[in-house]
């Protein structure tokens, strides 16, 4: 079987690796690709074969012509809602996934965010969690929610929508007696000087 060209492959299955949280080890389970023979690969010191290259694809959880195409402009990418990639479990009444695919350069992530009564999506003393230039738009689906940013509260209701520097310390809370949830639009390194 041949071995498919190298033309950037290395780098994509590295930045989607990283964008998924993957370690090399993470990814060698997820595909059955060593650990080490993955490293070569994202370096760029050999070229996998289409076998290999197909498997290291579904570790990825794409096709192997998504992995090959990702950086061809008009490339199309449905994320079901079955195969959204979920944030760490419930923290607190938080729990988030994000709906975007972990494509590599992607300059902006949604991410669909559930509140259950008195949640937080984290708390005042909380460092930014988001790169210095970072904006993030939220749009309240259901509920009432609270962004605390800056030292200043905002409170937002169904339809509201609003949009904030991100790397400023900032948390939404649902103050009310139902459960809130709100679609977020981190947008990277965006803000005008």
């Amino acid at each position: 079987m041949g071995a498919v060209s190298e033309n950037g492959v290395g780098s994509r299955i590295k930045a989607l690796r990283e964008a998924m949280d993957l370690s090399l080890r993470d990814l060698a389970e997820r595909s059955g690709v060593s650990a080490p023979m993955l490293s070569q690969v994202e370096r760029g010191e050999t070229s996998p074969t289409l076998q290999i290259a197909t498997r290291i694809a579904a570790g990825l959880d794409l096709r192997l012509s998504q992995l090959l195409r990702l950086d061809e402009d008009g490339a199309v990418t449905v994320v079901r809602a079955a195969e959204r990639r979920q944030g760490p479990d419930d923290i607190a009444g938080h729990s988030y996934e994000i709906l975007t695919p972990p494509v590599p350069g992607q300059r902006a992530e949604v991410s669909r965010h559930t509140l259950a009564p008195g949640a937080a999506t984290g708390g005042p003393g909380d460092p930014p969690r988001h790169e210095p230039g970072s904006r993030e738009t939220a749009l309240v689906e259901r509920g009432k929610v609270v962004l605390h940013c800056d030292g200043q509260r905002h409170e937002l209701l169904d339809g509201d929508c609003v949009t904030f520097d991100a790397d400023l310390n900032h948390h939404f809370e649902n103050p009310g007696p139902e459960e809130a949830v709100l679609l977020a639009v981190l947008s990277a390194g965006l803000r005008r000087s």
